[in-house]
């Protein structure tokens, strides 16, 4: 089979496309033939060197396709993510993934390949840090940092799913379904979000900046408020009043989506199925790109700015 695999780290110039040997099933497995496969930051970093994967390595963790081999799912559409794809074994970038038979979830039918892939990490995190982390709960409001990103709009479609009220905020404007929008470059997050609370605060957060976004959002919470962290851009360390918070019983919560197990992703796909078929949520813009055009895809994540998900089609252009 055609796979793009790394040999060292360094930019997506690293990444070449290789024939490599399909990937056997062993007990308990399933073959995929795999027909979209979208890009994510994280892989983009992993190539990089950021997550210390073992070389040579397929990257990729996002997946769509159909079950070629597999008890109980042969010829079944599929999608998903994996514990470990791409780190610690090959990943989705190619045209076929061995993957536990307990990781498979069906794939909506309302969805294409291309779409189904893109769903995998951006809603996987906004689930696990809305649902399972915060246990947000319909009326409260949810303040979300870095709205424009890909998780940032994967929490609001669940957000309002879950009736909840949505605060976004970014460092420049653009096309939110947020309910309410800072622009962080020209207000002072806390202020404008107590403003929008009748002084109250937000009741979750999640944060998907860090570094310097870090104490204002935790400034911008309620009595009683939870906040889960998932990055750190700029900087790791943060400094924040601790008197604060103690005084406001805040909680703080750590979310790390490479910690999810194959069993977990898949149970967290099949809720968001859910979602897509009764159309409370959305996929977003995809861009696609053949397998032999991989490196320019990834060049366009390495970049950024742009809302379309860049999308891998492993099974043409080659």
């Amino acid at each position: 089979m055609k796979a793009l695999r790394f040999e060292r780290f360094g930019p997506p110039s690293v990444l070449s496309l290789r024939d490599v040997e399909v990937p056997k099933p062993g007990p308990g497995e399933a073959l995929i033939e795999l027909r979209a496969a979208a890009i994510n930051p994280s892989d983009v970093k992993n190539v990089a060197g950021v997550f210390h994967a073992t070389l040579p390595r397929i990257p990729g963790r996002d997946y769509a396709g159909v079950v070629v081999e597999g008890e109980g799912w042969k010829g079944r559409e599929v999608w998903g993510s994996g514990a470990g794809l791409g780190v610690t074994q090959d990943g989705t970038h190619a045209q076929y993934l061995v993957v536990p038979i307990d990781s498979l979830s069906e794939k909506p039918a309302q969805l294409s390949m291309e779409e189904a892939s893109s769903i995998g990490v951006p809603y996987l995190a906004a689930w696990s840090a809305l649902v399972d982390a915060a246990e947000v709960r319909a009326g409260e409001t949810v303040l979300v940092a870095g709205a424009l990103g890909a998780v940032g709009r994967a929490a609001t479609q669940i957000a309002h799913w879950k009736k909840a009220r949505v605060i976004g905020a970014d460092r420049s404007d653009g096309a939110s379904d947020v309910d309410a929008f800072v622009n962080t470059s020209k207000k002072d997050l806390a202020a404008e979000v107590k403003a929008l609370t009748d002084g109250k605060g937000a009741d979750v957060a999640l944060d998907t900046v860090g570094g310097p976004m870090f104490e204002p959002v935790l400034k911008s919470l309620a009595v009683g408020g939870r906040q889960v962290a998932i990055n750190s851009a700029v900087k790791r360390s943060v400094e924040f009043d601790l008197v604060d918070f103690y005084h406001n019983a805040l909680r703080l919560i750590g979310l790390d989506t490479m910690k999810l197990t194959g069993p977990g992703i898949a149970k967290i796909m099949d809720a968001l199925r859910a979602g897509f078929e009764s159309g409370e949520l959305k996929p977003s813009e995809i861009a696609a790109w053949p397998l032999d055009k991989a490196v320019d895809a990834y060049a366009v994540i390495e970049k950024g700015g742009t809302p379309a998900k860049q999308v891998l089609l492993p099974q043409k252009g080659l």
